[in-house]
């Protein structure tokens, strides 16, 4: 348990979707002040303090607060996630009959809470204020930024094998998402990938899949054969998940424009004209 921490604090009603809680800051940081809550659940106050200070999850401190009736108490307060581990942990069918639906409000509320968390990457309280969502567009910037910069760092750290043009005009596209510059990259320097080229010839995903491994082998020999040496290898979306493809750019399309007409261009007319044109 925390120690007391003096200056008293004012309590402040906190509104939820259903009924409130009386919250006060603690180091700043907003706490629920668990009897009024615990009580109007219809629980014992006192069982479900020592419950929490037997928990490793939980966190309570001792804060004096200054109520209604303009005098000063100490009361158990807890940070809010805390309190929200308590809810979930309480049966519904052993609160007050009158208080169990606000508890079910709060249960399913955090249910939907953590569940967006989960599955969307987080979730928005429809009553935020302006500076909450502020400080949340703030917060997702700044991940942004780390998670670019991050990507900068791991592309350095690859070996050899992996192509180091991919690799500078990776990074050199990560580098400017953190900046929020334009990334200067040249256009024969550009990543081209065999996905990326059979999207731009207007193919279905089924038709994709069909026609990538040949068209990749063929494009892969056809390389060799002008460069003598192998494609480096690299990392592109096929079918929505990063994988290890070989590396190509732009330089190469006029390979690619040979091996499409010489074995692919016959059995999609329809999709010749506009993957030149593209």
């Amino acid at each position: 348990m925390s120690p007391i921490i003096p200056p008293p604090s004012e309590v402040v009603k906190l509104d939820l979707s259903s009924g409130s809680v009386h919250t006060v800051l603690v180091d700043g940081q907003p706490h629920v002040v668990l009897k009024p809550v615990v009580e109007q659940l219809g629980l014992s106050y006192p069982a479900q303090s020592r419950k929490l200070k037997s928990r490793s999850w939980a966190v309570v401190a001792q804060k004096a607060t200054t109520g209604a009736d303009g005098k000063t108490y100490e009361m158990d307060a807890v940070p809010v996630r805390t309190f929200l581990m308590l809810l979930a942990t309480i049966n519904e069918n052993r609160v007050a009959e009158s208080a169990r639906p606000t508890l079910v409000a709060f249960q399913n509320e955090t249910a939907d809470a953590i569940e967006a968390y989960w599955t969307q990457g987080g979730a928005i309280n429809d009553r935020a204020s302006d500076e909450q969502l502020d400080a949340l567009q703030q917060q997702i910037e700044e991940r942004r930024i780390r998670r670019a910069l991050g990507l900068v760092q791991l592309i350095a750290a690859m070996d050899d094998t992996v192509d180091p043009r991919w690799k500078k005009s990776r990074q050199l596209h990560h580098y400017a998402e953190a900046t929020g510059e334009i990334a200067s990259i040249a256009p024969e320097d550009r990543a081209l990938l065999v996905e990326s080229y059979l999207k731009d010839h207007d193919l279905s995903p089924a038709e994709r899949r069909s026609v990538r491994s040949s068209f990749g082998r063929r494009i892969a020999l056809a390389y060799e054969i002008e460069h003598g040496e192998k494609p480096k290898d690299s990392f592109g979306l096929v079918d929505g998940r990063e994988r290890q493809v070989k590396s190509y750019t732009e330089a190469d399309r006029p390979l690619f424009d040979k091996i499409w007409a010489e074995f692919y261009a016959d059995r999609y007319p329809a999709q010749q004209q506009l993957g030149g044109a593209a």
